[in-house]
């Protein structure tokens, strides 16, 4: 998938910025980033709250090989074929990923110390 075919199919959507990333694209909206373009497809992010949906899809979470094993990254779910033929739908999964990837921000963030 190229810049203007991941432009194209996120319109509906709203606004992405896709970037240079790993085999292939990271693609952000309001500086986080929701989904991953990569030669094994195309992958939203994911967690608890959104992992039952990709399920009932048939979807699997992204995967590669290292030397020694098959890694798998829970965090990012395949997106359903049947998306790519329908843009609104898509744009709601895709709302749906942002907000999961904003989760993960704010479980990410550091817990601030007292000062003596």
């Amino acid at each position: 998938m190229d810049r203007e075919f991941l432009i194209d199919l996120f319109a509906d959507f709203g606004p992405v910025t896709i970037r240079k990333m790993f085999s292939g694209y990271g693609i952000s909206a309001d500086g986080t980033n929701f989904a991953l373009s990569l030669r094994a497809g195309l992958y939203l992010r994911a967690d608890e709250v959104t992992i039952p949906s990709f399920e009932a899809e048939g979807s699997k979470p992204f995967q590669y090989q290292t030397r020694a094993k098959t890694v798998t990254v829970n965090s990012y779910w395949q997106l359903p074929a049947r998306l790519f033929d329908d843009s609104e739908e898509l744009a709601e999964w895709a709302r749906a990923a942002l907000a999961a990837a904003q989760r993960a921000k704010v479980k990410k963030r550091p817990k601030k110390t007292k000062k003596a």
